[in-house]
């Protein structure tokens, strides 16, 4: 792991991925592709992009990287899932296709392909809550989305949708280190969601840090 940028993967099986890359890099990441578990044992983040999300977790397991991925959660890896990435993130679904896996360590229900199929993608525009996201409305592009349907007590709603047929559905959530929405803000050029996980990944990577150091100035 770098010990200036922090280093953030983004799973490369299928999907979006070079666009995430340019918004990680551009917020000061050093942002590389993760398709292996060697690759990804070497990230202090890791980004589930958008794309197909039962594809994505068929190659996962193909390539030896479903066990690897829950193990990283569960071990406290901070992840950012766009799209796919958050129904990947879900520990339950809705309207999943029978036996679909998840990586699951996000305490929400996720409805899939909720506003739609690929004909009914749209953009619009969302008020995200929290300090770093704050201020004026953020760009939305929504491409065969999900939403949450239910969200544990250890989870913060960051957006929901204002208007429509959606009116008040939530669209971007964090718990802990575990960051996801529905929409694509790699596609719009605003990084305010890139630059919060940047952010989330130093403060993780620094607390991981401090806890070494802790230990080993620890009396044996």
């Amino acid at each position: 792991m770098s010990a200036g940028a922090p280093t953030v993967g983004v799973l490369a099986l299928q999907g979006d991925v070079r666009e995430h890359l340019a918004a990680l890099r551009a917020e000061g990441a050093v942002a590389v592709p993760v398709r292996r578990p060697a690759e990804l044992a070497a990230v202090d983040g890791l980004v589930l992009p958008g794309g197909e999300s039962t594809t994505i977790a068929k190659l996962a397991v193909r390539f030896g990287l479903m066990d690897p991925l829950r193990a990283a959660v569960r071990a406290g890896l901070p992840v950012y899932g766009s799209c796919a990435g958050m129904v990947l993130l879900a520990d339950r679904l809705v309207d999943a296709p029978a036996g679909q896996e998840t990586v699951g360590g996000l305490d929400v229900t996720v409805r899939r392909n909720a506003f739609g199929r690929q004909v009914d993608s749209f953009e619009s525009t969302l008020r995200l809550e929290g300090p770093d996201l704050g201020g004026e409305p953020v760009p939305a592009v929504f491409i065969r989305a999900p939403w949450v349907e239910r969200a544990g007590a250890g989870v913060e709603v960051l957006g929901r949708v204002v208007g429509g047929e959606g009116d008040g559905k939530i669209v971007a959530v964090r718990q802990g280190d575990l960051l996801a929405t529905s929409f694509h803000p790699e596609l719009t050029g605003d990084r305010r969601v890139h630059a919060l996980f940047v952010e989330i990944v130093r403060d993780a990577r620094g607390h991981r840090s401090g806890a070494v150091a802790g230990e080993e100035r620890r009396p044996s």
